[in-house]
């Protein structure tokens, strides 16, 4: 087994790319973060492989702090002696990833790996998440309204409203300014879609893409118009107008642990493709 930390962005891409896409669906996060053109390495990120005794790629991991590492596994079978050396040099080179998101087993196999090489490190699991793949959209009961682009005037609430969405999910959260200056970038681009009934009710956002597909995330219904298909008609509307514009598919993750988001997605013909975990690590406090 052989790690390999890559300060060469363009080397990188040239080892993993195609295999990442060769799971499209699956590496939806890792494949949008290399085809970022305006993707810029910082010191403090981890771009690496694991490679077996016949120089085959068996790990890949990116970590773009301050984000989570991420991990995919291109023989869908468990590697150990893979994960137990990544943990390894992670600790060896003084890479802390603050957590990591992966198919379950893989990073659960990962956290007991790295927790077990550093000293005094916890992990706990933030988040169980399925991701669910559209290939058709279903017929689907629409609510009342209709779905609209963000505008600069939709900045009044739209911070708001990812900030509660945070919440929720009990994400890490940012000031409201720091929402609104990421939400201003989406104004003209056609990602952000609002479902107006009198007034705005619900949203949802294109939030990356892959070559054949399109991800939609930030899906937030405040809770005095829920229960009323508002959420439902603006995923439906946004998956159709990325099938317009030529993507194969949509996909999502959603809360393993939230039934009615799930079965919102299912209904309109999303279905189950994998479950990812998101765990987080911690420094355990000493005894004295």
């Amino acid at each position: 087994m052989k790690f390999r930390r890559y300060s060469d962005i363009d080397a990188y891409k040239t080892d993993v790319l195609g295999i990442l896409l060769e799971d499209e669906v699956l590496n939806n996060l890792p494949i949008s973060i290399l085809l970022d053109s305006k993707m810029d390495k910082p010191a403090n990120w981890l771009l690496s492989t694991v490679t077996d005794d016949n120089g085959t790629i068996v790990l890949i991991a990116m970590c773009t702090k301050p984000f989570n590492l991420l991990l995919y596994e291109p023989v869908r079978s468990s590697n150990n002696d893979a994960v137990g050396l990544l943990a390894s040099e992670l600790r060896s080179i003084g890479f802390a990833p603050p957590g990591v998101i992966a198919l379950t087993g893989l990073a659960r196999r990962f956290a007991d790996a790295y927790c077990g090489v550093r000293e005094n490190t916890g992990s706990k699991l933030v988040m169980s998440m399925i991701l669910m793949r559209l290939d058709k959209l279903a017929d689907y009961d629409k609510a009342p309204g209709l779905s609209r682009m963000l505008t600069v005037e939709d900045l009044s609430f739209a911070p708001s409203w990812e900030h509660a969405f945070c919440v929720d999910c009990g994400f890490s959260t940012s000031t409201i300014p720091e929402y609104e200056e990421r939400i201003r970038t989406r104004v003209g681009k056609d990602t952000h879609f609002i479902w107006e009934d009198g007034q705005p009710v619900a949203q949802a956002v294109n939030g990356r893409n892959t070559p054949n597909g399109a991800v939609v995330n930030w899906v937030y219904t405040p809770p005095l118009f829920r229960g009323r298909g508002y959420a439902t008609s603006v995923v439906a509307e946004a998956s159709r107008a990325l099938f317009d514009r030529g993507k194969s598919y949509c996909c999502l993750f959603a809360d393993a642990a939230n039934p009615v988001s799930c079965g919102i997605y299912r209904k309109l013909g999303y279905y189950d493709v994998c479950e990812f975990a998101e765990i987080q690590f911690y420094t355990r406090r000493r005894l004295t």
